[in-house]
């Protein structure tokens, strides 16, 4: 998929995010990459960036060898698309994940995400990722 330079930069910005942020769990890095009053719409986390920084903090306390396993990543305009697939703990089935983020001014500014549980059988012969 080609993508323009501001495309670019955006997938760019998000993939520097995870691996210094999301994946290691470090709030302390989000400055770098997340707008200071950027909007959240996950129902388990208030808006703007404090609340993020404090849920990775526990996160991080609760699971400290999580995995984020990326499966796929998109971008389109100043939305940059991210399919992942979250462990908790050796052997943990997991989450599927689906953020999509919406980058302004070299920032994210906005985040949404869908997370289902990864069942340990299914009828359906296709994984989620």
């Amino acid at each position: 998929m080609g993508y323009n330079a501001q495309e670019q930069r955006n997938l760019d910005l998000v993939q520097a995010m995870f691996d210094h942020v999301l994946i290691p769990m470090d709030g302390d890095a989000a400055d770098r990459f997340i707008a200071p009053d950027y909007i959240q719409h996950n129902q388990w986390v208030d808006t703007g960036l404090a609340p993020l920084k404090a849920f990775l903090r526990k996160v991080r306390g609760e699971n400290p060898d999580a995995v984020h396993d990326i499966k796929r990543r998109f971008a389109d305009g100043d939305h940059v698309i991210m399919h992942y697939h979250v462990r908790r703990f050796d052997g943990d089935p997991g989450f599927a994940v689906m953020d999509i983020f919406r980058v302004e001014n070299d920032l994210i500014v906005e985040h949404w995400d869908v997370v289902q549980d990864v069942p340990s059988q299914s009828p359906n012969p296709h994984s989620p990722f």
